[in-house]
């Protein structure tokens, strides 16, 4: 049996399975007894845990049990996929990217965006260019994740060698993120690439200096950082809960676009509530504006994140993304609501 790290490095390419309608409007309105979600205690999830803490999640699945269940990083939350413990998740491209090909296609499907930007790699003193970077130890949350995508990626692109079984130029440590800060205050790493809000406590709290803003790598400054995945065969035996899911996404998503001021205090509470602590006002406004909250999967953006996981190594080839998207249950709410459509980019249902 792989272990969660060797079936990441095992992601193949070749989709055997085009992207279905099953949660398209016209597919019905069967609902599930309970839905299972995951996500993480990140601001880069802020639509779930608004949602959650809202109530917009619960009030929308009506007679439909919510169940919740917090993760560090993105590929465990696969592995409770793969294992049927989760119906659904907030999760970051990369491993659903992995998810998608391990799965020849037939596993998960993307059925809507959730954050933009929110990760950077924030380092200590006398670190000031990439050349500096060789021979320290950089933390990132979990092999293979998003995060950790970006990081090798970028490291290869600077010439900094790297590896995924450790060694090279510069280790990168897979570390929790609820550690990272400590460590990096009690000088075991000189750097963290890792998404929002802890890439502000470092700057805040750890007083280190961003030396890569993400948002800096991509064209705009616009790219996924998480998105909402479900179970394919979830979404064909439930469709009217997929469809009451994307609604309580898309209330938290335009109230954290409204109401910037109480999406934070929602986002704070959610955070207490799933077992990690409230921010203080620094650090959670500093991360707010490092991010944007949003249904838009902005699924031009990965194809370059497949690429980037072959560049890091944490896949072996490129995945055939044809069909991952099915985003024809959110526009037709977004159309309910005289909002615009998103795009699936051709690479799924819109």
């Amino acid at each position: 049996m792989l272990t969660p790290a060797l079936l990441v490095l095992a992601a193949c390419g070749g989709s055997s399975a085009a992207a279905g309608s099953a949660g398209s409007p016209s597919s019905g309105s069967a609902t599930a007894p309970e839905l299972r979600l995951g996500y993480f205690a990140n601001l880069t999830h802020a639509a779930a845990l608004i949602g959650v803490q809202q109530g917009d999640f619960t009030q929308q699945l009506g007679s439909t049990k919510l169940a919740t269940q917090v993760f560090n990083a993105g590929p465990d939350e696969v592995e409770a996929l793969f294992a049927g413990a989760l119906d659904a998740a907030y999760i970051g491209p990369s491993p659903t990217i992995n998810a998608y090909g391990q799965s020849n296609g037939d596993a998960i499907r993307i059925i809507a965006g959730a954050a933009s930007g929110g990760a950077e790699l924030v380092v200590r003193d006398g670190i000031d260019k990439p050349g500096d970077l060789e021979g320290t130890k950089l933390a990132t949350p979990q092999l293979g994740n998003t995060q950790d995508v970006a990081l090798r990626t970028w490291l290869t692109s600077q010439g900094l060698k790297n590896s995924v079984t450790g060694g090279g130029d510069v280790t990168v440590a897979p570390t929790a993120n609820s550690d990272v800060l400590n460590l990096f205050q009690g000088g075991k790493i000189d750097g963290a690439w890792v998404p929002e809000p802890y890439a502000s406590r470092l700057v805040l709290q750890g007083k280190g200096h961003v030396l890569v803003d993400e948002k800096d790598l991509w064209p705009g400054g616009r790219f996924v950082t998480t998105h909402l995945v479900v179970r394919t065969e979830f979404l064909d035996k439930y469709p009217g809960t997929v469809a009451a899911l994307l609604r309580g996404h898309v209330a938290a998503v335009r109230y954290a676009e409204k109401d910037p001021a109480g999406a934070k205090e929602a986002v704070n509470a959610g955070l207490v509530a799933a077992g990690s602590k409230a921010l203080d006002k620094a650090t959670i406004d500093r991360a707010w504006s490092e991010m944007t909250v949003t249904y838009d999967p902005i699924a031009s953006t990965l194809k370059k994140s497949a690429a980037n996981g072959v560049t890091a190594g944490t896949v072996v080839k490129a995945v055939d993304l044809e069909g991952i998207y099915d985003l024809a249950p959110l526009n037709h709410i977004l159309s309910a609501l005289t909002l615009s459509p998103v795009s699936a980019g051709g690479l799924g249902e819109q």
